[in-house]
């Protein structure tokens, strides 16, 4: 063959070269190798993949009905951005990599809780991936992990409204705890009072404080369960409606009295009087009531399960200041030592109505320290005022 029937074809429009048949299929000619850099993120992505699609699937095996089916199509997801990455990798997938400490910590907590907590934190690590601003995931990956993200934060909110009226007790009686009592053992020492003293102040503050918290969680929730019971409507108007006069039909102003407009309270005595064949407005028709009153009492709690939270997160939390006290130790040591476990216990219960709330656990713990401390402080100085006076 001469040279001029190897060479590639001219194309007619441009005259210029044209490529060989095979070589303008995209697939046909390589792309750039990957960088090390590359395979190592590569192999990063793919471990934490392959550990959350198991926390998913440990997560399931806890759950029924429709949370099983949800908690198991997102593990499914998750294998499908596993297949991306190992298709990337090829041969360089090597051995598997360990997941990432927040995605080993998920795991962990899945196998063996199940609990919101799970939940809250997988929500949190779907809102920070990575897959934005990172050219080697596809389009489509970066809208599963938003997605994922909403999907999560429903489930978790199922969570969140079953321990709701628990879990505000009992984060308010614990930090109650830990601030009141650190405040009063502060301010007796700084007052100037033996040590025997400021723990026998502690002792009284705990136990004065638990009684005191649980008792008032247990009226304030019993009282505002009555209030929405007295608020929720009856069904006396499915008996009395038959009875009505339709003439000065009074079930109108039930309706009105209820907020409804006259057009959705015409239409809902209609249908209690059994005047209507067919439902001509969706939109105005009776909905049945008790499921949704179900659910405000189910985000109160219940009136015992609030004062036992409180009794005894308060009692956990009041402890924490006079353990140093308990131990023996006296003085400037003793203070320094019961601030400084309460600064931690401070941290640890603000980090925790963070990982719940879907928010900063950091800033969160340091909001409650920076408020409790504070508190502390102040305390502190007043006692020292109070015993110069007294003294």
């Amino acid at each position: 063959m001469s040279q001029h029937a190897q060479s590639d074809p001219l194309n007619p429009c441009t005259g210029e070269s044209r490529p060989a048949s095979g070589a303008e299929d995209g697939a046909a000619r390589p792309g750039p190798l990957p960088s090390p850099a590359d395979i190592k993120r590569w192999r990063q992505y793919l471990a934490d993949e392959r550990a959350e699609a198991a926390v998913y699937r440990d997560l399931a095996q806890s759950r029924s009905g429709e949370e099983r089916d949800i908690l198991l199509a997102l593990a499914e997801a998750e294998g499908r951005h596993e297949a991306h990455w190992l298709k990337l990798l090829g041969e360089n997938a090597g051995r598997p990599r360990a997941a990432s400490l927040r995605s080993q910590l998920l795991g962990f907590l899945a196998r063996h809780f199940g609990s919101v907590f799970v939940l809250a934190l997988a929500q949190r690590a779907e809102s920070r991936s990575p897959y934005a601003s990172d050219p080697s995931a596809t389009p489509a990956m970066v809208a599963d992990e938003q997605i994922h993200e909403e999907v999560v934060r429903g489930l978790a909110t199922r969570g969140r409204n079953r321990l709701a009226g628990t879990f505000r007790a009992a984060v308010f009686g614990a930090n109650d705890g830990l601030v009141s009592n650190l405040s009063l053992v502060m301010g007796m020492a700084a007052s100037g009072v033996a040590s025997s003293v400021v723990l026998l102040s502690g002792v009284a503050g705990l136990l004065a404080g638990a009684l005191s918290m649980g008792a008032g969680e247990f009226i304030s929730v019993r009282s505002q369960r009555e209030l929405l019971a007295a608020t929720l409507p009856t069904q006396i108007t499915l008996a009395a409606a038959p009875s009505l006069d339709i003439e000065h039909n009074e079930l109108l102003l039930v309706y009105l009295a209820r907020g409804m407009s006259r057009e959705a309270a015409e239409h809902r005595v209609a249908e209690r009087m059994g005047l209507l064949d067919c439902d001509c407005d969706p939109s105005l028709s009776l909905r049945p009531e008790l499921p949704e009153a179900q659910d405000e009492h189910e985000a109160v709690g219940t009136a015992w399960g609030a004062a036992a939270s409180s009794f005894c997160f308060f009692a956990s939390g009041a402890i924490v200041p006079i353990i140093p006290f308990l131990l023996g130790m006296t003085g400037i040591a003793a203070l320094v030592v019961s601030a400084a476990l309460v600064g931690v216990a401070l941290l640890l219960t603000g980090a925790v109505v963070g990982l719940l709330s879907g928010t900063s656990p950091a800033s969160r713990g340091v909001r409650q320290l920076a408020i409790g401390i504070g508190a502390a402080g102040v305390t502190y100085l007043l006692g020292m005022a109070f015993g110069a006076v007294v003294a």
